[in-house]
């Protein structure tokens, strides 16, 4: 979590480099994607590269923010406008976000620690619950 800059100074490179097609969490092994969401403030197109866990048809993001005591900018602009875009290796997928809470949450945070079980450390060093949010296809 203290590489953090850094690697998402890498993976900014990376991504513009090779036009999506590469990150630091696929070379790792992982699962990844490039969301783009609206800026709450802004409205202007915001996009970041994210882990993410592939459940069914679905692409679930836990707002982690590297263990940060702050929810990400990301998850705050997805509360305000769940319609959003993800990319996989630079091909573009429209999808709506749907935050979990309750035993879905639950459950869901289950699997999560199963997928990647490093997010229990990044909930210990943020203090804070991990929001989770599931993207679903649109049709376009």
């Amino acid at each position: 979590m203290r590489t953090s800059r850094f690697v998402v100074w890498a993976d900014k490179k990376l991504h513009k480099a090779f036009g999506g097609r590469v990150s630091l969490v696929a070379l790792a092994g992982l699962p990844s994607l490039r969301l783009t969401t609206t800026g709450r403030k802004s409205g202007l197109p915001r996009s970041t590269n994210l882990l993410y866990y592939p459940r069914g048809g679905d692409f679930v993001l836990t707002a982690s923010n590297w263990g940060r005591p702050h929810d990400p900018a990301w998850a705050l602009n997805l509360r305000t406008n769940p319609k959003c875009a993800v990319a996989l290796a630079g091909k573009p997928v429209d999808v709506v976000a749907r935050e979990l809470h309750g035993e879905e949450y639950e459950r869901m945070w289950a699997e999560l620690l199963a997928f990647w079980p490093g997010y229990r450390m990044e909930q210990r060093e943020a203090n804070r619950p991990l929001p989770v949010f599931v993207l679903t296809r649109v049709a376009r």
